[in-house]
């Protein structure tokens, strides 16, 4: 999957592409719009947490952190005669999990905090008025979908694609 982004200079334009989107069969789970708090996007599916702060890529750090260091502290555990009264193997793996999900909740909580950093280029845009459309889709329909939005939209400026959609969101 890639994410595409797509800047739409208003309301009812950003109604049409999604339409045409829907008439496609893309899934209105894999369409989000960002909007001014003020801009009414009426039935459009609006951007969720996930897609406007930082928490995904926080919670994956925050688990990758946290699994690192708590299988560190299991061996340095198990290093230790004595401090290991059950057997290594298990402790290791409780330590691990334990750390591993209290490195990705606390990280999730900054997370969501802070907004997306790859929202940031679009920032001035969607404060003027305009409403910026992501739209998940297979790397096969790429293309396909790109040709579209074009067609809908002949005078927006570009489609940008993300490299890799996170796993999550």
């Amino acid at each position: 999957m890639r994410r595409l982004y797509v800047l739409i200079p208003d309301v009812p334009s950003a109604h049409a592409v999604v339409d045409a989107l829907r008439l496609m069969h893309i899934p209105e789970a894999h369409l989000h719009l960002v909007a001014r708090d003020d801009t009414p996007l009426g039935d459009l599916p609006a951007a969720g947490i996930a897609q406007t702060s930082d928490l995904i890529p926080a919670l994956e750090k925050g688990l990758a952190m946290g699994g690192v260091l708590g299988t560190l502290a299991g061996l340095v555990v198990i290093a230790i005669p004595g401090l290991a009264v059950v057997s290594a193997g298990p402790l290791l793996l409780g330590i691990a999990a334990v750390t591993a999900a209290t490195g990705g909740w606390i990280s999730s909580m900054i997370g969501v905090s802070v907004d997306s950093p790859r929202l940031k280029r679009y920032e001035q845009a969607i404060q003027s008025g305009q409403v910026l459309l992501l739209v998940d889709v297979p790397r096969e329909r790429i293309a396909e979908v790109t040709e579209r939005i074009e067609r809908q939209l002949p005078h927006a400026d570009r489609v940008d694609i993300e490299p890799d959609v996170p796993a999550f969101p």
